[in-house]
């Protein structure tokens, strides 16, 4: 999302901001519209889940889509969703809450059905300890996430390896889909005690250092394919993923397993709530 709203946003100045109604998951910060009309955005981030732009007053618009939140461009009259990853868009204008008059001619809504997403302005030198972001772990495709680091954080710990990945105080933005396809990836059971990959004197085994590369392969090849779009998600969100296309075990209960030299089933058990999908056979 980030990628698809660059180009129209990043070093484009608001000509006016609108909010169509008083708040979504939480209220708008006091006069939300008029401190950003004028504004221009120095440029477009992101952190875990968080969409971040930031201003050229010191202030960043923090912006949160929830489970249904998502952003239409509209340029020349034909609205479309960010990026390359665009379907038929099914759009109720009740849902557009939040528009943004772009220099440069684009219009960008934001459309949330639920209204589960919310946004707020921040200054930037709050970020690092505002309640929103300061318990957020590392960004699993920076130079923070090392085979070291990821001992560091496992070392000792009996806690299962999927729930350890799950853990968003660590590693920032490892949601169970992707945990699963990595885990698979680096032949490891995701009912492993999370210390089990880590050396008694704390540095890595190769297992972790295979996990760590695996991490990021998922990742990458997920956002390349503009993340993944599962059951009626895709009716919801205004971009279309393809990623769900290329999942090895996720969602696979009973086929077989991919690995071709592997004649395992794909199983599904409940951890901590959640759904995994492995192989018992090859990943140990």
């Amino acid at each position: 999302m980030r990628r698809g709203l660059q180009p129209v946003m990043e070093g484009r100045r608001i000509l006016s901001a609108t909010a169509n109604r008083a708040d979504l998951r939480f209220p708008f910060p006091e006069r939300f519209a008029v401190r950003l009309a004028g504004r221009t955005i120095i440029s477009m981030g992101r952190r875990a889940k968080y969409l971040m732009a930031d201003l050229d007053d010191g202030e960043v618009l923090v912006m949160h889509l929830g489970m249904t939140g998502r952003f239409l461009i509209e340029q020349s009259g034909a609205i479309q969703a960010p990026g390359e990853f665009a379907q038929t868009i099914h759009r109720l204008p009740l849902h557009d809450h939040v528009v943004f008059e772009m220099e440069g001619g684009a219009r960008i809504t934001y459309n949330d059905v639920r209204r589960f997403g919310f946004m707020d302005l921040i200054p930037r030198t709050a970020i690092a300890t505002h309640p929103l972001t300061k318990d957020i772990g590392i960004e699993p495709l920076g130079n923070e996430l090392t085979p070291e680091r990821l001992a560091a954080f496992f070392s000792g710990k009996a806690a299962p390896l999927k729930a350890a990945l799950l853990d968003q105080r660590q590693i920032a933005g490892l949601g169970n889909i992707y945990v699963c396809e990595a885990l698979f990836r680096a032949g490891l059971s995701p009912r492993r005690a999370a210390g089990s990959i880590i050396r008694k004197d704390g540095a890595p085994t190769a297992r972790a250092r295979k996990l760590t590369d695996e991490i990021r392969l998922v990742l990458q090849e997920a956002i390349e394919a503009g993340g993944s779009t599962l059951r009626d998600f895709a009716h919801a969100d205004g971009s279309l993923g393809y990623f769900q296309h290329r999942f090895k075990v996720y969602d696979r209960e009973g086929d077989p397993c991919p690995n071709p030299s592997c004649a395992g089933v794909v199983e599904r058990i409940v951890q901590s709530g959640r759904s995994t999908f492995f192989c018992a056979t090859c990943q140990r």
